[in-house]
């Protein structure tokens, strides 16, 4: 038996900034992290566009907020002093027809709620003074948005745990939790660990491992994957920084979008699409044991019959270039079919409850030693140095 103050399950962005936090606040802490992947943030932090995100979405006073508006200083600090590159270069949201103006009024007064300084209203005219290829009658400008390569940030993390004395096990597999005489024993296909407090997150695999001491968890993982094209290097011009849709208020996905990569790139979408994988980046990765997993669950149905228009409208982009680019040209008219070339993928891990509500907000399920992560979608990345320092034994 393998003995630790703290074990941490998932190498993924908000794991390795759990386990620095805590190390920063006591050196000397016996601590091990569990990755059952080869390396740190093989999913969803590995697979994400890479954005800095300011909290304008959030409903003021959720976990999103809160921990989005602390986590982005707490970031920012993070890479000033160890050296990682990032660029505040802001990003306009735009309304393509008068029936999103409400909707973008909306967005407008929750960032001034969360706090963000410097936002501004857009005329039409205004918007192309920002991006000149853009098409809209209003729009926002948002100052605090920015880019940066969360791969980086987590090498650099990773590296720094190791230096702070910890542990980091990778392709180990969990395979089970158990509470006895007040240690949390952990077993994996590898090892039998016991420790004090045992923080797991987990991403995609999170409804799963919080069942594994949580029977009646009544919550399931939905994944969605998320499809990109990038703009070919002689279209690059038509876009700037960032370009974002007016969100549709029913479903909790941010809409085809322009994103500008850190390494030069510009990426145009993703999509959301119900994905027959939890870890499958490819239209064609189909698991069984995973689909039926997430059809079976008593919510699913109610799901996908709220939503089933834009589920086939999703399906129906993921499959049409053309329709893809459609969607591309309310943005900017400009892009044609030909600008485009295949980009990557990456899967949303969506907590469903079993009442058939998509989860939209950070969730966490925990007891006196142990912490669950079990919601922890955008803006997870931003806020990573921040979400799970929410409980005593963390802080």
């Amino acid at each position: 038996m393998l003995k630790y103050d703290v074990i941490i399950v998932g190498a993924g962005i908000v794991g390795l900034a759990t386990a620095y936090k805590m190390l920063e606040k006591k050196p000397g802490l016996k601590l091990c992290l569990i990755e059952k992947e080869e390396g740190v943030s093989r999913h969803q932090t590995g697979n994400n566009s890479g954005v800095i995100h300011s909290g304008i979405y959030y409903k003021p006073g959720s976990l999103k907020a809160l921990n989005c508006i602390k986590g982005y200083k707490m970031l920012l600090e993070f890479c000033d002093a160890n050296g990682i590159s990032y660029d505040i270069c802001g990003k306009v949201i735009v309304a393509t027809d008068e029936s999103e103006l409400g909707a973008l009024g909306v967005l407008f007064d929750k960032g001034i709620a969360n706090g963000l300084e410097g936002l501004k209203m857009l005329s039409a005219g205004e918007l192309k003074e920002y991006e000149p290829h853009i098409a809209g009658i209003k729009g926002i400008h948002v100052p605090q948005t920015g880019i940066i390569d969360y791969m980086e940030v987590s090498k650099k993390i990773a590296e720094l745990v190791n230096e702070m004395g910890a542990e980091i096990r990778f392709s180990e597999r969990l395979d089970g939790i158990y509470e006895k005489n007040g240690d949390v024993l952990v077993h994996t296909n590898k090892n039998n660990y016991s420790s004090k407090i045992l923080v797991t997150c987990a991403g995609l695999q999170s409804d799963r491992v919080a069942k594994l001491n949580n029977k009646d968890l009544k919550l399931r993982i939905v994944p969605f994957r998320g499809e990109y094209y990038k703009i070919k290097e002689d279209k690059k011009y038509l876009v700037k920084n960032l370009i974002y849709p007016v969100p549709d208020p029913q479903f909790p996905f941010l809409g085809v979008h322009y994103t500008r990569k850190m390494n030069g790139e510009i990426e145009a979408g993703p999509n959301a699409v119900f994905a027959f994988k939890r870890e499958g980046y490819k239209k064609t990765d189909i698991d069984f044991g995973d689909m039926w997993e997430s059809m079976a669950w008593g919510g699913f149905m109610t799901i996908a019959r709220k939503y089933w228009k834009m589920g086939m409208m999703e399906f129906y982009r993921s499959f049409s270039k053309p329709a893809f680019t459609r969607s591309l040209q309310r943005l900017t008219p400009d892009v044609r079919e030909s600008d485009l070339e295949e980009g990557g993928a990456g899967v949303r891990a969506q907590a469903c409850d079993n009442k058939g509500n998509l989860v939209d907000d950070f969730l966490f399920v925990e007891n006196e030693r142990v912490l669950h992560v079990c919601n922890a979608p955008s803006p997870a990345a931003t806020s990573c140095f921040s979400v799970t320092q929410r409980r005593a034994f963390l802080k």
